[in-house]
């Protein structure tokens, strides 16, 4: 496996970021609650994911008040799992791995803000890393507050005949050593959130894991944790447990000991946005820094996605970063990412509400089947699945194809239009609407429409 130099995940600013640990910027709402006693917070990221998924959470923790100093994202250099937790794979981390970069992050967080102690939030598969750093890492006398959102802490199948070694098996090394003799290790306060039947990852049927018909041996609690407050939220899927209002609203209530004046997100009177290009290698996500990448911004016709002018280019350096960029909350964007061997990668936005500097980017993919087609547009969820009976999911007016009812399993719709001019495709997920313009697949173009929520 690769190994970026340990200093590159550590280390952080909201200016330059150059690295895993991001901040938050600047709270801009007051609230009366006294915030003051109130740890850090240090959110931890999932399985293939990125520090870039907490940024609608960053700004609701600042809408009621929590001051950015105190707000930091992780970005593992490898957030995919091995397939087996023993045995090297590249472009993969292991739980061991992860266990001693947070343990590295905590301590330098503590020393950033002086404190004595931090609360730790984690989406999926960073509930493991949170709770591997408590129970072996030295943890457990630093951490205030542990939640783990939607984290499979039971596995998503219990099992010695599928997923052997991998840290996603209830029947595991590693759960078993986190789960035995004791599912939680005393010191912090334990949380965790999940759904009630909606969670893909928590089905006592494997069909959503490629088995129909196969006992998991897991159920819908398999989240929940024995001695933890057990917070399900009904209806919501595996990345809403964390990501969701509901889940915000919760988690604030659990770390800070009162409810949130609002889990809305209020808009900031300034706007400065910026965040990292990650590679990409093989197809591979990463969280290694892209050097030599070429990131446009331009503002578009939010009816439309049409450009009306460039507003930001700059070529990333070796830290991958690609502004900052000085904007207007009233805006529409298209961010243009262009890098060696990619396809050219246009992903529009629809107004940010507020600063951030975890909007990382990543170069889209195009199959051979993409390229055949005029263009391509794909509807992007980071943070919640798609679910044809729950949720409205447009596309070009028509219902989004791929996107099945019942359980919500997919974060991704792909429309393939046929040659033609370039012309506005309007998406919509539910009350959020993004239009973008159509480029041609077989040069290499891929428009994607990214939602905040």
């Amino acid at each position: 496996m690769l190994r970026p130099n340990r200093r590159s995940f550590l280390l952080g600013s909201a200016s330059a970021g150059l690295g895993a640990l991001a901040v938050g910027p600047l709270a801009g709402c007051a609230t009366p609650q006294d915030l003051s006693q109130v740890p850090p917070v240090v959110f931890v990221h999932g399985n293939g994911d990125t520090a870039a998924l907490w940024h609608t959470t960053f700004w609701r923790w600042e809408t009621n008040g929590f001051h950015r100093n105190h707000l930091f994202a992780v970005d593992f250099p490898y957030p995919l799992a091995r397939s087996a937790d023993a045995a090297p794979q590249r472009l993969r981390s292991s739980t061991t791995e992860q266990r001693e970069q947070l343990a590295e992050i905590v301590d330098e967080v503590m020393r950033r803000t002086g404190a004595a102690k931090v609360a730790l939030v984690g989406s999926s598969r960073g509930g493991n890393a949170i709770r591997s750093y408590i129970r072996l890492g030295g943890g457990a006398g630093k951490v205030s507050h542990a939640v783990l959102c939607g984290t499979p802490n039971h596995g998503v199948i219990a099992s010695d005949k599928f997923l052997v070694g991998s840290e996603f098996n209830g029947a595991s090394a590693f759960l078993k050593s986190m789960n035995e003799p004791a599912e939680i290790t005393p010191g912090p306060a334990w949380m965790t959130t999940l759904s009630d039947s909606a969670d893909k990852y928590a089905q006592p049927d494997g069909r959503y894991l490629g088995m129909p018909g196969t006992p998991t041996g897991v159920g819908y609690d398999g989240p929940a944790l024995k001695g933890a407050r057990n917070v399900i939220l009904p209806g919501l899927d595996h990345r809403e447990v964390a990501f969701a209002p509901e889940a915000f609203a919760a988690i604030w209530q659990f770390i800070t000991g009162a409810m949130p004046a609002q889990a809305g997100i209020v808009t900031e009177a300034s706007l400065v946005l910026n965040g990292k290009v990650n590679d990409m290698p093989g197809g591979v996500p990463t969280n290694l820094p892209v050097a030599g990448a070429v990131v446009e911004v331009w503002e578009t016709d939010p009816s439309s996605g049409a450009r009306r002018r460039m507003v930001h280019r700059r070529e990333t350096g070796t830290d991958g970063y690609w502004g900052p960029f000085t904007g207007s909350t009233k805006a529409a964007y298209e961010f243009v990412v262009t890098t060696p061997g990619a396809p050219v990668t246009h992903i529009y936005r629809s107004p940010f509400p507020r600063s951030s500097a975890i909007i990382h980017l990543r170069a889209g993919k195009l199959s051979d089947e993409d390229r055949k087609a005029g263009s391509v547009v794909i509807l992007d969820r980071p943070r919640g699945y798609f679910d044809g009976d729950r949720d409205t999911v447009l596309m070009d007016g028509q219902r989004a194809p791929g996107i099945p009812a019942g359980v919500p399993t997919v974060s991704t719709a792909t429309l393939r239009l046929p040659p033609g001019p370039a012309r506005a495709v309007t998406t919509q997920f539910n009350a959020e609407q993004i239009a973008v313009q159509t480029w041609p697949a077989a040069e290499g173009h891929v428009s994607i429409a990214e939602l905040h929520y």
